[in-house]
């Protein structure tokens, strides 16, 4: 395949074309003849937020899971960190056809304080032991739910006392993974960041005084924007049992965007993330990029966030000599509007168009 016109192998590098030869690209003309296509390329996009195999009820079939990979494939989504599953997705990693799967492993909660059917449901005595199980089982990721609603309070409080959490970090560094954790409230970050966490799902409780901490330590956020819009919606449904919790969900959906904007700002890196695979639909990287412009993330960092800069995070080529041929094709340049990730010309995985 010949790919011409303008390649966007990174912000400011601009190429002619590209060519995918036995599923791998290359800068150097092949001989023979080659499919043509034209448009403005970027790296297959990428969603850190995304749980394949799972749904609002729990695991689902193979055939469901199918189905959720090639809507993320047809939105242009070729490189997935699987943000907690409970189903054994292995499969997809023989599929030529289908996105690159990170895995992060199971869910690690406490009983009875998260989502039923997701995850590990366990006391912080076993913290580490579960920890190590994951970070054997997934592919370079442990992730752990942070904070949930605690029942008692009526608010969202800490999953984990403080020892607990350093030790079971440790214990997944150790193993060669990195740790992410769910949070939407404000307590959990400061003891999750000093015992050396890698990175904080959705990131709604940050404030002025836990964003610089995050900045200095290179603690990475996933904000899942398209998700926090859904809060309200949770929290009419929680009002008459929990009004306490209903008001902080409220508060945290309506400076999102404000706080998203104060931690790009301070130099915290920023990715972009669906949460797609519980009760969102696959299929929304266009529209999370999009709502990062909205806090006001300049649009080219909006695009590395999903391309070039994503990558280089999770430690993934994008279009690099050698690298899997895993490109979108777009009509008009992204760079100028990131609503052109909305509907890709074409999509190429390993060499191939697939959509």
């Amino acid at each position: 395949m010949h790919v011409k016109g303008r390649v966007l192998v990174g912000p400011e590098d601009v190429r002619d074309e590209l060519w995918c030869v036995d599923g791998r690209i290359t800068f150097r003309r092949p001989a023979g003849e080659a499919v043509t296509v034209s448009g403005w390329a970027l790296p297959g996009l990428v969603d850190a937020h995304c749980h394949v195999g799972l749904d609002r009820h729990g695991p689902v079939d193979e055939a469901t899971a199918e189905k959720q990979a090639l809507t993320d494939r047809d939105a242009g989504t070729l490189l997935i960190r699987d943000a907690g599953s409970p189903s054994d997705t292995r499969w997809i990693d023989d599929r030529d056809d289908l996105p690159t799967i990170i895995r992060a492993g199971r869910h690690i909660a406490r009983t009875r304080r998260y989502i039923r059917n997701y995850a590990h449901e366990i006391e912080p005595a076993d913290l580490v032991e579960y920890v190590g199980r994951e970070a054997r089982r997934g592919d370079g990721w442990v992730k752990l739910v942070g904070d949930w609603i605690d029942r008692e309070v009526g608010d969202l409080t800490p999953s984990w006392p403080r020892p607990e959490v350093e030790a079971a970090i440790a214990e997944a560094h150790r193993l060669g993974a990195r740790v992410t954790a769910h949070c939407f409230a404000e307590d959990s970050l400061r003891d999750l960041v000093e015992a050396g966490i890698d990175c904080i799902e959705h990131a709604t409780g940050l404030t002025e005084e836990t964003i610089p901490l995050f900045a200095e330590r290179g603690v990475a956020i996933v904000p899942t924007l398209v998700n926090i819009a859904t809060f309200p919606h949770l929290a009419d449904g929680g009002e008459a049992k929990f009004p306490r919790w209903s008001a902080h969900m409220r508060r945290l959906h309506a400076r999102r965007y404000d706080t998203v904007r104060a931690a790009y700002d301070a130099g915290v890196p920023v990715f972009v993330g669906t949460d797609a695979g519980g009760s969102l639909a696959h299929g929304l990287v266009a529209e999370e990029v999009e709502e990062l412009t909205k806090a006001g993330i300049p649009a080219l960092d909006a695009l590395s966030a999903t391309t070039w800069g994503a990558r280089a995070w999770l430690g993934r080529p994008a279009l690099e000599e050698g690298a899997p041929a895993d490109l979108v094709v777009y009509d008009e340049d992204p760079r100028a509007d990131v609503r052109v990730l909305a509907a890709p010309r074409r999509v190429v995985v390993g060499g191939r168009i697939r959509a």
